[in-house]
């Protein structure tokens, strides 16, 4: 073994260990709402050096990073017996996307990897160039399900290289480990960000004369004329479904719409499942509006009502978070999106969020707290009037306490 190869595999080793075990302090002084921490939890250095380098110094005689990992981002979150888990969107230099889990004792800090990437089956399906933004739902029926996005070159624009088709692949599992891979979803019109409610939906139907109830699986959408574009997508849908196993979008409503000069002006889209509290369906989602500089993508909140989950009850207006500081800079700029998030037994909530296409972050919270927002804090008025009158309100309520 040469010394190259034995000084550089003993320091990078050395500097990955403790970037894995740094731990993760909270900021102080917040907006009160939700709690952001100075660290990423996740980045590209985290994943392994065995995923990296070529640990043999036969073949690799400078100890050189062999596959480059690019971005660790847009992660699907669940509670794993005592471990909190995520199912990250590796990106690596290729450009290609992959899953692999990564799991930490509290939460906040010390994510490790496990050993090997996710093998994502293509089953009966097409074969997609490229797979990412897993959605994590337990569903009532037993199964861990996720949903993410399918993407494959357009082949109506052969000489377009850049066309692509967008569609929503769903896969079961009870480990994380071994996955079923189940038909992509069909729908008229492209979808890159589908979520799985956890609970199945019951609708009453009369059938010969005699009344039952049918109970459907419910996906929350986002309707697209192209891949980018969401041109005559209104915002985020509400699908049922009768058959998961043969998922096809056959009527679709929309729930939360996009409206102009908001956040959410170009596009929106839900994040992780929402969570069931007992006033209502907290639900995190993202709102994409167009800048100087691009798109900005930030998230916001919103509840809906537990008897009826396509009734909004409330929303804030406005954004609940933007990129801040080194969050603002990466690979795609000025992004923030989150597709995860747990709401644990002592009603704490962990947010997690990617910003600028580039790295994993955490965010904590409470139901509480998550609650209190959404119902007390002012909706946006659409108007600079309605805005301004809105601040005046709070003025006069603060000079009489």
């Amino acid at each position: 073994m040469n010394d190259i190869f034995k000084d550089r595999k003993a320091k990078i080793t050395e500097r990955h260990e403790a970037l894995l075990s740094r731990p993760n302090k909270r900021e102080e002084l917040g907006n009160g709402i939700v709690d952001r921490y100075e660290n990423p939890v996740l980045t590209a250095a985290h994943t392994p050096l065995e995923w990296r380098y070529d640990f043999n110094p036969e073949t690799n005689p400078y100890f050189m990073e062999r596959i480059m990992m690019n971005a660790t981002m847009n992660s699907g979150a669940i509670k794993w017996g005592d471990k909190y888990v995520v199912v990250v969107r590796v990106e690596g230099a290729d450009r290609k996307s992959f899953f692999a889990v990564a799991e930490s004792p509290n939460g906040i800090d010390n994510f490790r990897f496990w050993d090997e990437p996710i093998i994502m089956p293509e089953g009966d399906n097409e074969p997609a160039t490229n797979i990412y933004d897993m959605r994590l739902t337990r569903h009532e029926d037993g199964f861990i399900y996720g949903l993410f996005c399918v993407e494959r070159h357009d082949d109506s624009q052969p000489a377009d290289l850049s066309a692509a088709t967008a569609t929503c692949g769903i896969a079961r599992t009870k480990d994380l480990v071994n996955w079923e891979r189940l038909p992509d979803l069909e729908s008229p019109s492209q979808q890159r960000n589908v979520v799985l409610h956890p609970e199945f939906i019951e609708k009453e139907e009369i059938v010969n004369g005699k009344s039952s109830n049918r109970k459907y699986y419910a996906l929350y959408t986002r309707p697209q004329d192209g891949f980018i574009d969401t041109g005559s997508g209104g915002g985020i849908g509400w699908a049922l479904i009768d058959d998961i196993e043969h998922a096809e979008v056959k009527e679709e409503i929309i729930i939360n719409e996009r409206r102009y000069h908001t956040i959410m002006e170009v596009k929106n889209g839900e994040g992780p499942h929402p969570i069931k509290t007992p006033q209502g369906w907290l639900h995190l989602a993202h709102g994409v509006r167009a800048c100087a500089s691009g798109l900005r993508y930030v998230l916001y909140m919103y509840m809906t009502a537990l008897d009826d989950p396509t009734r909004t009850i409330a929303q804030p207006g406005g954004y609940l978070m933007v990129p801040k500081g080194e969050e603002y800079v990466g690979d795609v700029m000025n992004v923030l999106f989150s597709n995860g998030w747990i709401a644990d037994e002592d009603g704490r909530v962990f947010i997690y969020y990617a910003s600028s296409d580039t790295r994993l972050h955490v965010a904590t919270s409470t139901i509480d707290r998550l609650v209190d927002y959404c119902l007390h804090t002012p909706e946006d008025g659409l108007t600079t009037t309605a805005s301004v009158n809105t601040i005046k309100d709070l003025i006069r309520r603060n000079r009489s306490c």
